[in-house]
């Protein structure tokens, strides 16, 4: 990588990349990754994680605001990131990343979002902004994994949720270096977030990472310096954190591609690695007649999924909504019994059911070798269900559903996003929002968009 300082790189290449660089495929699945995100948003404004945040947040009528969606009302910038950002990670349903190190770039979206609101920018600098969001954090995770060193993957959103709040806050490159130093410096968050049982603040985590980085926006724009070795530095990032972070190129430099080609919209609403694993065992449902049968279900799966979500004693009886959408075990049990996984598979009620619980202790979760092979450019998992009568059924799911070799269509993306919305917002209100984020690069402010999702329940 150029430049004197990583953070400078970052800076740089945050600041220089235009929507004109930008090919239509790629302004494309922004949009797609939005409509997916603000869906998901929707679909969570009545749980009980995101009401805690919005409670927590002041309101804000004068000065530089943003309004949270289904709120009807303004915060600060900052605040709106982090309610909005709730919204968009609590149902586990946005998009995920599979690299050295998983993460969900979606989760920066709510850091644009109240940015882009409340200095009055356009769609095109708000897709822009997004682009480069991505390209960061998952540039980051290509580099080094922070699991692995018991930290959580939101530390990179320190970065990539400047590099969505910069451009639009219009800051200067030093006062971008110094964002990124403030934000870093401050960002490391424990894996214990996502190791034994979960709580809400797994779907906050991120969102937290992203109040601070706009917050630490606003703090360089009005002269507030940072470290700007926050990377390099003796105690820095590198040394204490990730090791060695080596990147040859971002996404446009070069001619190189946008990793956000490469990212996944979430067919279920399961942690990622579970996604083949519910598709293998849904459609093996039908060959089951009666779940009390089955002696042994053996899950064949690479070494990743085992660790997150295929290991643990709570992941056999999830007391949690946050630890079930993180069990292997419950998913796929889940999926066998009833032939589908929704967000009805995790109410209170579904997590305590006795017989699912009975069916998830006959489950054995193993490493396999030829499929960890496959990843990260596959998510392979396979499914062996033994009956009593002694005869085994076997499924196996390379690319699930989302995958880029596997994707969505447009029509199965506003099929997910008005399923989600459903209850909260009319029809003629959904087919309005979609309508608009089909022609994102087309609004002159970003406003026009957010005071629509701030009045999502009347819409």
């Amino acid at each position: 990588m150029s430049g004197t300082t990583i953070a400078e790189r970052i800076a740089a290449y945050a600041l220089s990349l235009g929507f004109d660089g930008l090919t239509s495929q790629v302004t494309h699945e922004v949009k797609r990754r939005v409509i997916d995100a603000l869906g998901c948003a929707i679909g969570a404004t009545d749980a009980i994680a995101v009401k805690a945040a919005v409670k927590s947040v002041p309101v804000v009528r004068d000065g530089l605001a943003a309004h949270i969606i289904g709120g009807r009302f303004s915060t600060t910038p900052d605040n709106a990131a982090f309610a909005n950002g709730v919204m968009v990670r609590y149902l586990d349903f946005n998009d995920t990343y599979l690299s050295l190190e998983p993460a969900h770039p979606s989760d920066n979206i709510s850091a644009a979002l109240a940015t882009a609101e409340a200095f009055s920018r356009n769609g095109k600098a708000f897709i822009t902004a997004i682009v480069a969001a991505y390209e960061v954090q998952c540039a980051l995770c290509d580099a080094a994994s922070l699991r692995k060193r018991g930290f959580d993957h939101v530390t990179y959103g320190a970065f990539s949720s400047v590099v969505a709040t910069a451009p639009l806050m219009g800051l200067t490159l030093d006062q971008t270096v110094q964002s990124l130093g403030i934000s870093g410096v401050t960002s490391p968050a424990l894996r214990q977030t996502r190791a034994g049982e979960l709580s809400m603040w797994k779907g906050a985590a991120f969102a937290h990472a992203a109040r601070s980085a706009v917050f630490a926006c606003m703090l360089a724009r009005n002269g507030m310096t940072g470290p700007a070795t926050v990377f390099e530095g003796e105690f820095g990032f590198m040394r204490l954190i990730s090791g060695p972070l080596n990147i040859d190129r971002f996404g446009g430099e070069g001619g190189a591609p946008f990793r956000i080609l490469d990212s996944c919209i979430k067919y279920y609403p399961v942690e990622y690695h579970a996604q083949s694993a519910v598709g293998a065992a849904i459609a093996l449902a039908g060959r089951i007649q009666d779940a009390a049968e089955i002696e042994s279900i053996t899950v064949h799966t690479f070494n990743a999924a085992y660790d997150i979500i295929g290991s643990g004693q709570e992941k056999w009886s999830p007391k949690t909504r946050e630890t079930a959408d993180h069990s292997l075990p419950f998913c796929v049990a889940a999926a066998l019994m009833d032939g589908k996984v929704n967000l009805d598979t995790f109410t209170d009620e579904r997590i305590r059911d006795e017989a699912l619980l009975q069916l998830c202790a006959k489950i054995k979760v193993v490493k396999d070798p030829a499929l960890n092979a496959l990843y990260p450019d596959a998510m392979p998992n396979r499914i062996e269900v033994r009956p009593k009568s002694g005869q085994t059924f076997s499924s196996e799911q390379v690319y699930p559903k989302g995958h880029p070799k596997n994707p969505l269509t447009d029509a199965e993306v506003e099929g997910k996003f008005l399923s989600l919305v459903a209850g909260r917002i009319t029809d003629t209100g959904a087919r309005q929002l979609l309508d608009m984020l089909w022609a994102l690069e087309e609004l002159d402010n970003v406003g026009e968009l957010t005071r629509l999702l701030s009045d999502a329940e009347a819409v």
